[in-house]
Formats: C-alpha cells, sequence, structure tokens
C-alpha cells in the first residue's frame, strides 16, 4: 500500500479559512502522485497535504483547473454527484465492512455517507456532528478544499489504529463533451488495477501515518 506520512503540529494552531493561506502548511508533506488509470487524457495537477495535533486531522487538497464544472441542475447529492469535486475515503480493513465516504465540491458542497462492499451507500448516515468543517476558495487557476476533521471522531469509528488511518484519496473531475454534456475523469492516489473506474474497492486504499511531534514549526 502507498503511504502518506501525516506530521504532527501544536494543538489547535491551525487555521482553516477555504484558502489554505496559514503557515503551518508548509510543515505537511506534498502530495501529488495522482493519475486517471483509465483514460489516456493529460490531468491537470492535483495537490494534497494533511497535518494532525491532538484535536484534529487536518485536509487540504488543490486543483488546477481552468474550467471548473458545478452542477446547477440538481439538488442535494444528485448535483455534488455530478460536480467536480475531492473525495476522501475512509476505512476499518480491507473488508470494507463498512469504510466511510467525503465527497467534497468546491463550492463546498459535502456528501457524506457511510458504505459496505458492492456500492451499498447509506445516504442517510452523517459525518458526526460538529467533527467535520469544510471551506473552499475558487478562482480562474482552480479551487481549494480546505478542512478538519475531529481525531475523536475518527477514533469512535475505530478508523485509527496503530497511529494508521487507511484511507482513500480521490478527485472527479467532469470535461465538457458538447453544450450540454460532461464526462467525468476519475483520479486516484493509488492505481486500484481494476478494468473500469472504480474507488469503491479494497486496492484503491493508501495508508496516512500519523507522525510524531517535531520541535521545528515555521512562524506563523
Amino acid at each position: 500500500m502507498k503511504e502518506y506520512k501525516v506530521n504532527h503540529i501544536p494543538a489547535n494552531q491551525l487555521g482553516i479559512t477555504g484558502k489554505a493561506d496559514d503557515r503551518l502548511w508548509k510543515k505537511a508533506n506534498v502530495l501529488t502522485d495522482f493519475c486517471s488509470p483509465w483514460r489516456d487524457l493529460p490531468i491537470t495537477p492535483t495537490e494534497f497535504r494533511a497535518l494532525w495535533d491532538n484535536e484534529n486531522l487536518y485536509f487540504m487538497f488543490q486543483v488546477v483547473d481552468t474550467s471548473i464544472h458545478i452542477d446547477k441542475m440538481g439538488i442535494g447529492n444528485e448535483s455534488i454527484n455530478v460536480s467536480d469535486r475531492v473525495e476522501l475515503f475512509f476505512r476499518q480493513d480491507d473488508s470494507l465492512t463498512p469504510y466511510y465516504c467525503l465527497e467534497i465540491d468546491p463550492t463546498p458542497r459535502i456528501m457524506d455517507f457511510k458504505a459496505l462492499p458492492n456500492r451499498v451507500f447509506d445516504f442517510d448516515w452523517k459525518w458526526p456532528e460538529n467533527n467535520l468543517i469544510v471551506k473552499s476558495h475558487s478562482d480562474c487557476n482552480g479551487y481549494i478544499v480546505e478542512g478538519s476533521i475531529g481525531k475523536a471522531s475518527l477514533e469512535k469509528l475505530n478508523l485509527i489504529q496503530n497511529n494508521k488511518i487507511e484511507t482513500g484519496i480521490f478527485r472527479a473531475k467532469y470535461q465538457k463533451v458538447d453544450a450540454s454534456t460532461y464526462e467525468p475523469i476519475w483520479i486516484s492516489w493509488v492505481d486500484p488495477k481494476t478494468e473500469t473506474p472504480n474507488f469503491h474497492t479494497a486496492t484503491s486504499f493508501g495508508t496516512l501515518i500519523l507522525g510524531e511531534g517535531s520541535p521545528n514549526f515555521p512562524d506563523r
């Protein structure tokens, strides 16, 4: 499994603004190793960063995209599901019974749900209350999605084991085909080695490793 080390920072020091402008983000490792295994097309860069403290797991996506697509015809999950977005999936183990999904578009609307294998989705389930903050920012160059997830909720869902969180990191890009049609390009950190696009499989996950603290932090 691919691994990404999540560096530790002092508690309650990182500010979530949607612009990823807190200097502590400079402490994070930069993940740019994304691919679209199912289509031989160039993809614009996707950058992911994560940090953690004793209270929260922090995450940030920075996406280069000069043609952001936000569906305005549908409502709720129906609309988010056909919009550009970034995604985080969390699982307890490779049985995927269950796993938990956060799909966030650039506005930022959130589609959060609980899942079982073979695409059994429970959209009535919501991330534990007061344990999820998400903000975003868009401009002509692309968008940023920035957020925090309460460590207490990750522990309650049994998602942190031996300082590791098994995680899928994804992006969906809707490309215009004609005046009224868009088709998705599916982008993943881990190539799941499936014949057709599929994030909802055990082979699409990597591991976030919660690193130890360090005294060397950038000035705020």
